[in-house]
């Protein structure tokens, strides 16, 4: 059937969207939610179909959403439109629910369908599922992998080594990337860093840079950066490295589902997209971590370099001690205090160590001798800090101290009711406060750390300080601060 176009401006951010009238969806025998295809321009877009009764879309008529205008390139005039036949990727994601193995070919039906935006967030979710309660073998994983990466961009570098870091997060603060990357840069190495935003914590890594400078940029601005500075820190979901992944995220956040196969292939798939072929993996430890139990994580590090393997990669895991929040500052602006500090050595201390143990692990995988000095050197000498604002102004950026960055205007200070030794920090809570307070939207709010673990507190002194652009926010935070135990314990 050949309808008129009308263009509706809304956007789902993913799913192709259009709306029939109701006679026209009779005359089609097509039904609210059933697929169709829409041909025009020389392409065609397969959409889930709405049905209208005639107020909005009239007889003879499509509307259609900005992603299926944007993608067949179309804002009016006529197209074909017919009913499509059911999704291949449907049954294969009925098989994962059941239990059974799926093909590489199954697998990269499912990317391709998910990356066309062809897959709701309720089918993708069921794809989730599966994985979730049944799981996937290594060869599955590494599949899912590999369809991810090849159905999205890739940066292209032409660099004999080229290294890269992730940690699997959880930690407030924790900012070690921002240090990592300019010592390991200034050390000669290429390391193109893409990074993600908080999920469910106070600020991810792009959120903190973006303090400093531009984080999002089309993959041609991408390699200029590199070439210019041997890195860079950008935003993984601005540009299409690893598609797939970003919509996958989207639908595991609401119930924080993790299943191992997809966590493996999202952290490695951004890596393989980016060329890298030295890794080192941080994985944190410990109550309020990701991952509290010994016996989980040894598995999961031992699988990580498995798929490594697979993938042409060198990978290093790390297990690290996640107790506590790294640093003092927990927001985007009070994180990004504590990495330009730390990299004009003033530390916080632990922030620092963090940071120079792991920027000696990447070099030392690059083959440098007596890396952990070496890494050690590069920061207290002053040039990673130098090459930290090369980054910034090559991406676009003019904050280069800590005393340029604004905080939030309201402030509180949590005190001490009694004296005693710091036994636990409740990493949770410390990014629950933080995310009411307005983090990682209001760049300012925040939690700075007065205490760590086996500090001796004095009644009276300072905890930890909340801060907020908004001052309902504030008190919303620190209603949070009083209830549901207490965030920091003795």
């Amino acid at each position: 059937m050949r309808l008129r176009i009308k263009e509706l401006n809304y956007r789902t951010e993913g799913p192709l969207i259009c709306v029939l009238n109701k006679k026209d969806a009779q005359n089609l025998d097509i039904h609210a939610s059933d697929r169709v295809v829409i041909k025009g321009n020389k392409k065609e877009a397969i959409a889930v179909a709405d049905i209208n009764d005639g107020d909005i879309i009239k007889e003879g008529h499509i509307g259609i959403f900005y992603e299926v205008a944007n993608y067949l390139g179309l804002e009016k005039g006529h197209v074909e439109v017919q009913l499509a036949k059911k999704l291949e990727s449907l049954w294969f994601i009925r098989n994962k629910l059941e239990g059974k193995k799926l093909s590489k070919e199954q697998i990269n039906e499912i990317v391709k369908d998910i990356v066309e935006n062809r897959l709701n967030e309720a089918e993708m979710t069921y794809f989730v599922a599966g994985c979730f309660s049944h799981g996937m073998n290594m060869e599955e994983t590494y599949d899912l992998t590999k369809a991810i990466v090849d159905h999205g961009s890739r940066l292209e570098l032409n660099k004999k080594i080229i290294l890269d870091k992730h940690c699997a997060g959880g930690i407030p603060g924790n900012r070690t990337t921002m240090i990592v990357v300019p010592i390991v840069a200034a050390a000669g190495f290429c390391i193109p860093k893409t990074s993600s935003r908080a999920i469910t914590s106070a600020a991810g890594t792009s959120d903190t840079m973006e303090v400093l400078c531009n984080v999002s940029f089309p993959i041609k601005k991408i390699k200029e950066i590199v070439k210019k500075t041997n890195c860079c820190l950008i935003w993984g979901g601005g540009v299409d490295l690893a598609a797939a992944d970003d919509r996958l995220i989207k639908v595991r956040r609401p119930l924080s589902l993790d299943p191992e196969g997809l966590l493996l292939a999202s952290i490695m798939a951004k890596k393989n997209a980016v060329g890298a072929n030295h890794v080192l993996i941080d994985l944190p430890i410990g109550t309020g971590s990701k991952f509290e139990t010994p016996e989980k994580i040894k598995v999961l590090k031992n699988k990580f370099i498995k798929l490594g393997k697979m993938l042409g990669m060198k990978v290093t895991v790390i297990l690290t001690d996640g107790r506590q929040p790294i640093g003092n500052g927990i927001g985007p602006a009070l994180e990004a205090i504590d990495v330009l500090n730390v990299l004009q050595n003033k530390g916080p201390n632990d922030l620092k160590e963090k940071s120079v143990y792991m920027a000696g692990l990447l070099l030392k995988m690059a083959g440098v001798k007596d890396s952990m000095r070496k890494a050690r050197d590069i920061l207290e000498s002053g040039l990673a800090y130098e090459k930290m604002k090369e980054i910034i102004k090559a991406q676009n950026g003019n904050i280069f101290t800590a005393e340029q960055i604004v905080v939030g205007k309201f402030i509180k200070d949590i005190i001490a009711k009694k004296s005693g030794k710091v036994k636990e920090i409740n990493n949770k809570k410390i990014s629950k406060i933080c995310r009411i307070a307005g983090a990682p939207i209001d760049k300012g709010a925040g939690i700075y750390l007065y205490v760590h673990l086996k500090d001796n507190v004095k009644k009276g002194d300072k905890l930890f300080t909340v801060y907020s652009n908004s001052k309902k926010r504030l008190d919303y935070a620190l209603r949070l601060v009083e209830d549901d135990g207490p965030a920091v314990s003795f």
